[in-house]
Order: C-alpha cells, then structure tokens, then sequence
C-alpha cells in the first residue's frame, strides 16, 4: 500500500524498543512501526468517513502500547491496533470518554490546526493539549485512552509573526520581508515596498516587528529570512539601536544549539 499510494505525512517518536515512525498514506491509512532496526509496519484501523488527510495527529507511547491522536472536524478519534473510537465530538454533541477541559483561551485564528501537543503531568492521567481553530484546550484524557511520551514545548506565536505571515498582510514587518526578498532577485518591487513603508513612518516599528518575529519561529531559516529583512530595514534608519537586534541573533544561536536533537531541549523564546 505504501508503494501504490506513498507517503503523505511521518511522524517520529520514542517507545521502550527503540525509535518508531509512524505514517499516513495516500489512501488516508495509518502505518506504524515501533522500531525502525527491526522494521514491521502495521496498519491501523480505518477512520470512518476520512476523506482528506486530517489537520492534525500525534502518536502517544507508553507501557508497550502505541495509539494515533488525530482531529478530524470537530471531532477526536483514538486508533489503536484493532480499533478506531472517538474521544471527542463535535459541539453539543456528547463525548464517549469522561473528561475534563482544564480552561480554554480564544486566539483569534481561524485557520485549522496545525498540531495535538500531548504531555506527562506528575499524576497518573494524561494531559493532551487540543489545538481548535480558534481557541486552546486542556483536556484531561483518562489513562485508558492512551498514555503520553515526555513534555514538549509548545510553540504559540508572537502577535509579531501573526502580523507578517498573515495572508495579504500589510503590516510593516511583512512589507519589509517582501521588500528584502525582492532586492534580492535584483527587482525594482523592493524600491516600491520600501517608499510605502517610509511614506507612512514605519520602517523602525518594521524593523521591530521582523526581530521580534524571528524569536518566536523554530526554523533557523526563517529566523535568517527576518533578521536579513530587519538588517536590510536598519540600513535606511540613521538612528536604529542595534542592541535588540543583536541580543535576538544571541539568544537564537543559544535556543538553536538546545534544540538540536543531540541535546533535544525544545525550549521556546518566551520559556527561555
């Protein structure tokens, strides 16, 4: 089946016997293997009326039992080896597992969710945070429904990143990215997005807003992409401190060599 249908999504995780991947495929099956040294994929139970990939999924481990997490609509479904349940319906509906929503908080987005963060609390019972489209939920999960692998940072974007990678955004850190990746490619549209930003006063608010973006985003090559646009910003300001900008590259190059896997400490810029 993998072969026919490759290979949509994989995900990476830890068990007892080693390191484990589990994937969805084009058919919108779930696969897993619980160590890739010894490589047996099993393929889970279908999700009844899947009919696109699902907006989010996590793989939970622990005491030799492995499940697939994943948000479908307003629902949440449990797979494990013989089954697929539902954890969660839709709203108004009635959950067929007890649980407890610890507290929510609006975000205001509106796009769907990118990712199920799950967590180990000192007690016996799981934790899983459900990421909506407009608001964050802690769910109290019972042992039963699956079990949790250690605790993960959970990355919540700064109102600054909102601002420049909304869609059709004219904040001034997202005019001012534009207005650098056009100047690479040697194009006058950087001329053009640069004379807007100045005609209004805001180049240093957008040179603000792109260091203050790049401390909140976990790939370094985004965070370059920024921290160019706000040293090509700074070039065309006579009294910009550098002290912000170079305090951000500092404690990126620290996050950055603590998240890497050979020390594996997923600390986000507001925890660190």
């Amino acid at each position: 089946e993998v072969l026919q249908n490759h290979v949509l999504e994989a995900q990476v995780f830890h068990t007892e016997f080693g390191t484990g991947v589990a994937i969805l495929t084009g058919a919108l099956r779930f696969s897993l293997a619980t160590n890739i040294d010894d490589l047996k994929l099993r393929r889970l139970p279908e999700v009844p009326g899947l009919q696109k990939p699902p907006a989010c999924w996590a793989v939970l481990s622990q005491d030799r039992v492995t499940v697939v997490l994943l948000a479908v609509g307003q629902e949440l479904f449990l797979l494990d080896n013989t089954s697929c349940s539902v954890l969660v319906r839709g709203f108004g509906m009635p959950s067929p597992l007890p649980q407890e929503k610890f507290c929510e908080f609006n975000t205001g987005i509106r796009s769907p969710p990118k990712q199920m963060i799950p967590s180990h609390p000192p007690h016996s019972t799981t934790l899983l945070l459900e990421v909506a489209a407009s608001s964050w939920h802690w769910d109290q999960v019972p042992p039963e429904a699956g079990a949790a692998p250690h605790p993960r940072s959970v990355p919540v974007p700064a109102e600054a990143s909102q601002e420049i990678f909304r869609i059709a955004s004219m904040a001034p850190g997202a005019l001012l990215l534009e207005a650098q990746k056009e100047y690479e490619k040697e194009s006058q549209k950087a001329d053009e997005y640069l004379r807007e930003i100045r005609e209004q006063q805001l180049l240093p608010e957008a040179v603000g807003q792109c260091i203050e973006a790049a401390g909140y985003e976990h790939e370094p090559e985004t965070q370059k992409s920024l921290l160019r646009a706000a040293s090509f910003g700074k070039c065309f300001l006579d009294k910009f401190p550098p002290e912000g900008f170079v305090r951000m590259c500092q404690d990126l190059r620290v996050l950055n060599a603590i998240r890497d896997y050979q020390i594996g400490i997923p600390l986000t810029f507001t925890q660190y």
